[in-house]
């Protein structure tokens, strides 16, 4: 794909909200919030920390992005991923209305499937899953694969649904609503533009039927090599439904060093060139004083300086 056809390469950042207080997400959200350059602003979807020790504190997801929604005027703004697992999709849909309407337009809705069970063979036993021990302290359940993504499709269906009928009935296998009502509509016509996140052969054919954007983990969890493949396997599927593929945003969650800036800046600007043109920085914890600003200066606009788009 060259770069003629290529929209313009956006940066984002994502604050993963694990043994950080409120304070010091906000101070990076408003900070962001004044610098152009970064396009948009994330949170992710667990309720315990999936790494390190248990004990850390993590603030709810949603909750968190509708007091940063409305403590921010610019950025767009999601959750990288929902998990689909977590909320019914209505009481979600309902969430999500409120947020774009807090924020006035400004959510990108972020969906995945959420936990599901992993068998044996999947590359580790199933006792390595981080989802096990969060959804049993929180009862919920995980399902095998194939159904999460019957339910992540529904979910889809039901949020379309909800966000554009005046009154909305919905029968499916796994979900069923009567008479609907959600009031008021989203701000955005006919709703948030859906993000969806994973790498799956299942879940790329649900990007290629449905997503505005795909967004995929970068280096370390998926090689340069990978996120290629995984890319040509999105085409495959935009092939057979008679999409274009460039009409969905290729994204990549890239976690920055700190320390070591031009490493970053070289895998990014890779990532560029391999045809993605939406790049979230996550953030560690702790944040360093001034991160946004840090983040612009030392990696955004260079690499936008060396890919010719400033």
């Amino acid at each position: 794909m060259s770069d003629q056809r290529l929209p313009p390469v956006t940066f984002g950042i994502k604050t993963t909200p694990m043994r950080v207080p409120y304070e010091d997400i906000l101070r990076v959200w408003q900070e962001a919030d004044e610098l152009p350059d970064i396009a948009d602003a994330w949170l992710w979807d667990h309720l315990m920390p999936i790494a390190g020790p248990k004990d850390g504190q993590i603030l709810e997801g949603w909750t968190l992005l509708s007091a940063l929604a409305a403590r921010t005027e610019r950025l767009r703004l999601g959750l990288l991923v929902t998990s689909n697992r977590i909320r019914p999709p209505a009481v979600l849909g309902k969430i999500a209305t409120t947020v774009d309407v807090i924020s006035g337009g400004r959510l990108i809705m972020g969906l995945g499937v959420g936990g599901t069970l992993q068998p044996p063979d999947a590359g580790g036993v199933v006792g390595e899953n981080p989802a096990v021990a969060e959804y049993a302290a929180y009862g919920l359940t995980l399902v095998p694969p194939a159904e999460g993504i019957a339910r992540l499709e529904e979910t889809i269906a039901i949020l379309r649904g909800m966000w554009t009928r005046d009154v909305f009935d919905f029968q499916g296998r796994h979900y069923s609503l009567t008479g609907n009502r959600n009031e008021p509509k989203p701000v955005q016509w006919p709703g948030p533009p859906l993000l969806i996140g994973g790498w799956g052969n299942r879940t790329l054919r649900v990007v290629a039927e449905h997503a505005d954007i795909w967004n995929i983990p970068g280096p370390p969890h998926n090689t340069l090599d990978r996120i290629i493949e995984r890319g040509r396997v999105l085409d495959d599927h935009c092939a057979a439904i008679g999409r274009d593929p460039r009409t969905i945003t290729r994204s990549v969650q890239y976690i920055v060093s700190y320390d070591d800036p031009a490493t970053d800046r070289k895998a990014i600007t890779e990532l560029v060139a391999a045809g993605v043109t939406h790049i979230v920085l996550s953030l560690r914890s702790p944040y360093p004083p001034r991160a946004a600003l840090r983040l612009t200066d030392r990696i955004i606009r260079p690499v936008l300086s060396t890919t010719g788009e400033l």
